[in-house]
Formats: structure tokens, sequence, C-alpha cells
């Protein structure tokens, strides 16, 4: 039988609460795997064992899934055989012959959890591997950079078998960091930084400004896309779509130009935490990296985050922009954020915005916009929310 294996990576170092990581994680797999059939999902041993009940589940697809579910530092697939010599051997062969035909090198690598095991892992390693070699005579040993490395476990209820494992989504259980409201742009980064807080186990409540008629239809379904991009690893996206046109017209006819920038960002901040709060949210997210645009430089970032009642997250502040970009392609937004549909903040975009904004002069210009404070009240009670799944095929 052939089962998949999800190794524990910063969850095995939790301490008298790891039983709520487990259970987080483990209701989060068997959700994710609900819509490719049935599957029997337990723990043990600082592992996740994910086991098909029947012909009809489709282990391809589960494997996908498991990848991208966060809390796993590996995630592999595996032969369950008994716990002897011969068994271990003939599974090894069996279920990785035709690989083992395909490379010139290999090694085996054993470990003996199961302590009451009668052979050491470096006993069973060179019976397995003498093994292989007989029906493999073309293949060389390679105890460094070998192309293919076998791999048994001895464990507590039976002997697994496969080849070298691949990197999970690492972080730890979605749900088990709290609830955070992410600014969602249509860019390369603001769906990075939702991917990264994801990972940290935060539940998302994504928030998107749009401008129609200055941001069409399409601007807002890649946004769309965006979000259910990322809840192919976060799960859902809880999206709310803000109207923000008002906001903007009146800022751009009643504050000074090169003021619009900071001045829009901080009602952003403010409508963001409206809606934050009513989700019950315990932190603002942002795709910011310092200095990259004019708004992200250190005096834009004080002034709009003075206007927040809550912690803003930037966890891109550090990450320059080739960084993101190498991430966006590894969780699948890249393509999409680079389609050419504008979104809010590139519209009225000053010519020459001011980079380092003194707040108290922020703060002047604000009020010479009159109703702005309402406005957003307003902009935060007509957003729309949509509720995104990772198996949602809206946005395939």
């Amino acid at each position: 039988m052939e089962i998949i294996l999800g190794k524990y990576g910063e969850l095995a170092l939790k301490g008298l609460n790891k039983n709520q990581f487990e259970n987080s994680m483990v209701r989060t797999i068997r959700k994710r795997v609900e819509h490719c059939g049935e599957f029997r999902v337990h723990t043990a041993q600082s592992t996740v064992y994910v086991e098909p009940e029947n012909d009809e589940a489709d282990i391809d697809e589960a494997y996908e899934e498991i990848k991208r579910i966060f809390g796993l530092s590996a995630v592999v697939r595996a032969a369950v055989c008994e716990k002897d010599l011969t068994s271990i051997c003939e599974t090894a062969e069996s279920y990785l012959g035709s690989r083992l035909d395909s490379v010139r090198s290999f090694k085996v690598n054993s470990k003996r959890a199961d302590k009451k095991f009668p052979m050491t892992s470096m006993e069973l390693s060179r019976e397995v591997g003498a093994y292989l070699i007989d029906r493999h005579p073309d293949l060389a040993v390679s105890m460094n950079g070998p192309e293919l490395t076998v791999i048994c476990e001895i464990r507590d209820d039976a002997a697994y078998v496969h080849a070298d494992q691949l990197p999970g989504a690492g972080g730890i259980p979605t749900g088990t960091g709290g609830k955070a409201a992410c600014m969602l742009s249509g860019g390369i980064d603001s769906p990075v930084a939702a991917w990264k807080m994801a990972r940290r186990g935060c539940d998302l409540v994504c928030v998107h400004f749009q401008s129609p008629p200055y941001t069409g239809e399409r601007a807002l379904y890649k946004v769309e896309r965006l979000a259910w991009q990322v809840s192919r690893w976060a799960g859902r996206v809880c999206l709310f779509e803000v109207p923000f046109t008002d906001c903007q017209v009146n800022i751009r006819d009643n504050a000074p130009e090169d003021y619009f920038t900071v001045l829009m960002r901080r009602s952003m901040m403010r409508i963001t935490q409206k809606i934050a709060e009513r989700e019950e949210c315990g932190a603002i997210v942002t795709g910011e990296s310092l200095g990259q645009v004019a708004s992200q430089t250190m005096s834009a970032i004080r002034c709009t985050d003075i206007v927040a009642g809550m912690p803003v997250f930037r966890p891109l502040i550090g990450d320059d922009k080739i960084e993101i970009s190498e991430c966006a392609k590894k969780i699948g937004t890249f393509d999409i954020s680079i389609e050419p549909y504008e979104d809010c903040c590139t519209i009225f975009t000053p010519k020459h915005p001011r980079t380092k904004p003194v707040l108290e002069a922020i703060v002047e210009a604000e009020k010479g916009v009159p109703g702005l404070y309402e406005m957003e009240t307003a902009a935060a009670d007509n957003s729309v929310l949509k509720v995104i799944h990772f198996y949602d095929e809206d946005f395939v």
C-alpha cells in the first residue's frame, strides 16, 4: 500500500500545547484532501500519516494538496510493508525498481525509530543495498551525491520505504497564529506578504480597494485570482472588495498633489482597520518593502502607521524586488500579478510624490479634505465580501 507521510518542522519543538497544533493540522489536511476521496489522517512520532481508504482515493491529487499545507517541513510518498528484512527488500525493489533503472548511482539510508528491530540502521542499509545491487548490477553506490537515495524507516507500526523526500510548505498550521487583515493589491508584493503571514498560521482577511470606473472588472478579477492562488496554500481567503473612488477623488481635488500618495495610504489604513476590527483581526498586513517606492520610505510609513489602532506587520520590509519576485514565482502568483490591469494604487499617481513627508504637514493637509472620514466609513460599510476556497473552480 502507498501512503503519504508529512514530517513535522518547527512543530516538533512545541511544548505542552503541541497537540493543539497537531489537531489543527490534521483538521486542515482532512479538509484539503476531502475532494480527493476517502483518506485516514492521523499522527504519530512527529509525522502525519495520510492513508487512502480505497482504490478510488486520488493519492496524486492529495499529494499535491499536502505539499501546500503549512506546518510540514517535508512530504513524501511511501510504500508500507512488514518490519522484516525480506519484506523491506522486496518492497524497495517493487516500489523503486523502475526509478533505479533510470539512474547511475544510489545509496540506502535507514532510520530505526523502533529500537526493538533486530538490525541497526547501518546493517539494514547494507543488506537492502546489496539486495538492490544484485538486481541492478549497473548501479554504482555513491555515499556523496547519489542520483537516488532509498530510505527505509522502521517505525512502531510498520516499515516505510521511499525515495528522497521533498520540502513541505514549512511554517505552522493555518489558524494557529490568529487572524490578520492583509491589504491586497494586484501587484507582486502584497500576495507574497499574505502568503508569508498564512505560513505563520494566520487566517487571512484580505482587503482590496477598487476605484471604478478608473479600474475595471478585469482588474478586480485579477485580484480574485490572486486571492484564490493564495488560498491554495492558506485553505481559504476572505476577500473584502472596497469601493474607494469617492475617497480618492476627494483627496485628489482637495489636497496638495505631492501628498496624495501618503494621504491615500492613510485612508486605506483607516478603512482596513474598520474591517479588521469588525472581523476580529489582531493585526494589519501590508506588502511594503522599505524604500521600494515613494510611499514606502521610513517617513511615509510613519505617517501611515500612526492612524492604525493595531499592529501593522510588513513581512517583506527587508526584502528586495528580486527576492519577492522569486517567492511569487514559487507560490504561483507572479504570472497573475504582472498582467497589465491597473488597480487603485496606480491611478492619480503624482509626478513628484513627497518621499519624506512631515507628519504635522500631512495631518494639516488631511484637514482640508472635507467629509473624508465619513466617506471612509461608508466605504468600509459598503465593502463586498467574497469567501474564496482552494477548491473553487471559478478562478482556475
